[in-house]
């Protein structure tokens, strides 16, 4: 069994299942509610990890870009990455070439779409709002951008197809040992308060910034811990930062920092401090939203970003692995396991990028220790689909055919993005049910859309839907606002809802919309 419903326990599940073991994964809040909703959204190389000399880690996660593509166009899709070369920035022309170079190689990037170098006439061309004092040139190399929850969901769904059960809400209150080995878990279902037991062979623990916490309960807390770094982004309309690709630029303190064009956004971060705060309520402070503004205006001066552009904010959890004498920016970003005398194998580190390797190296272990007959890992062959694109031609033909079902509505180009990327194929079928009754809005719009999530995607609460399946609490959050009351009164319909039960979730869902925002309150 597996518990963690973030992307490593999700393709751990995906992994073990389609190699025909039985799986049971559980999740004490909603799948993908720590680190996996809280990245900077890539799927990316590592550039960064270059200068550490992590060769190895920057080919393997290079490499999974694309297969990572290949299994969901509609989700995790292309981005051109803007690397801006100043005079004594981080990076000088001929290292940056050098290091672009390298990077293509490492990943096996295909011909027509490895770095180009740009001068600096050229990269003021490219990017106009970027300032010209000291800028010698830019970098322009390929990445993926993804929406690192959706990604999640659509990896346990397609577990759940080969055999995995998987719920959430669902948290391990005991493990179960016999002579000394683990033989199960104790679990506490939350929505009924109900308590049952899991009996298993194996036990993994990917629950991220938790995994010592489960270590530690299950009495092997011992050798490597975690270190707990904070990461938090801001977003703000793309009329006030209208990029056309996503720039990833130094800042005063050394670090980097990503800006990233997304749909009627651009996201700018992330920080990188050590955190030792409650795992359960991770925000944004307004000293690490200032920081990403002034990191912004000094790569952008004319955008002059303030406060009230700031429309929604996240901030998640790096679970690294401690290493003494490294800082937050230092420590390696590679994936360990840990194995206890009771048999409870542990996975921590790692990036969103290299989830699917992860898996397969875990699964390859637990097969061993089992004593089973090696099967090859099929994962990188497995759309992450019910009904999956071939290719990013397909995912842009039904763009189009969703925007011009949806053309009477306001911004119907950027809603059929937002549509196609979040729920591929079942576009059609959420528009569909939206305007099947002649009630052409988008009110009707969204209804249809939690609909399908309450039916086919484990929702139970309006945060899964506005925050996790929808990305909206960050990316759409006036829309929040604007149909907060129709998304409450579907869930009160659907669940049977008590006033008093309804008022809970409306405050709920209003409390964090402040905490995003914690200047405006």
């Amino acid at each position: 069994m597996v518990i963690g419903g973030g992307i490593t326990g999700a393709g751990i599940a995906l992994d073990a299942a389609s190699r025909g073991l039985h799986v049971a994964l559980v999740e004490k809040g909603d799948f993908a509610s720590g680190t996996s909703s809280k990245s900077t959204k890539l799927i990316h190389g590592g550039l960064r990890y270059l200068k550490q000399f992590e060769l190895k880690m920057v080919h393997d996660v290079g490499c999974e870009r694309a297969i990572v593509h290949g299994l969901a166009p509609h989700l995790v899709k292309p981005e051109k990455m803007f690397l801006p070369i100043y005079q004594g920035g981080t990076f000088g022309k001929l290292g940056t070439s050098l290091g672009l170079w390298l990077y293509d190689f490492l990943a096996g990037v295909k011909k027509e779409d490895r770095r180009k170098m740009l001068n600096r006439k050229q990269a003021l061309e490219d990017g106009a709002l970027l300032r010209k004092e000291g800028l010698l040139g830019a970098g322009l190399y390929a990445e993926y951008r993804t929406d690192d929850a959706r990604l999640t969901i659509e990896v346990l769904k397609t577990a759940i197809r080969h055999g995995a059960t998987c719920l959430n809400y669902t948290e391990v209150i005991e493990f179960m040992e016999e002579n000394g080995q683990l033989i199960g878990v104790a679990c506490h279902d939350l929505p009924i308060q109900e308590v049952f037991q899991i009996k298993a062979t194996t036990i993994v623990n990917a629950a991220g910034p938790w995994v010592d916490k489960l270590r530690e309960k299950a009495n092997s807390l011992t050798n490597k811990r975690l270190f707990l770094s904070k990461g938090t982004h801001i977003v703000v309309p793309k009329e006030r930062l209208p990029l056309r690709h996503a720039v990833y630029f130094d800042v005063a303190d050394g670090r980097m920092v990503f800006a990233i064009p997304r749909q009627r956004a651009t996201y700018i971060g992330t920080t990188d401090t050590p955190y030792k705060g409650s795992r359960e309520a991770v925000f944004a402070e307004i000293g690490e939203v200032k920081y990403l503004l002034d990191a912004a205006n000094a790569m952008f001066p004319t955008a002059k970003l303030t406060l009230p552009d700031v429309e929604s904010t996240w901030a998640g959890l790096r679970p690294l692995i401690y290493e003494e004498g490294k800082s937050a920016g230092e420590m390696s970003r590679k994936d360990e396991i840990f194995i206890s005398k009771s048999g409870l194998i542990s996975v921590a580190g790692g990036k969103l990028t290299g989830y699917r390797k992860m898996a397969e190296k875990l699964v390859d272990l637990v097969l061993k220790r089992q004593g089973q007959t090696p099967i090859v890992c099929m994962t990188k062959h497995i759309a992450l689909a019910e009904e999956p694109f071939a290719n990013m031609e397909e995912v842009l033909d039904f763009q189009r055919f969703i925007e011009e079902r949806i053309r009477h509505l306001e911004d119907a180009e950027t809603m059929a993005v937002y549509l196609t990327e979040n729920y591929g194929r079942f576009a059609e079928q959420i528009v569909d049910a939206a305007f099947g009754k002649g009630e052409e809005t988008a009110e009707a719009l969204v209804k249809a859309e939690l609909h399908y999530c309450l039916d086919s995607e484990f929702v139970l609460n309006p945060l899964d839907f506005f925050e996790r399946r929808t990305g909206m609490l960050y990316f759409h959050a006036q829309r929040v606002h604007r149909y907060l009351e129709t998304v409450l009164q579907v869930f009160q319909s659907h669940f049977n809802w008590s006033s008093k039960e309804l008022e809970t979730q409306r405050q709920t869902v209003q409390d964090v919309l402040k905490k995003l925002r914690p200047w405006s309150a």
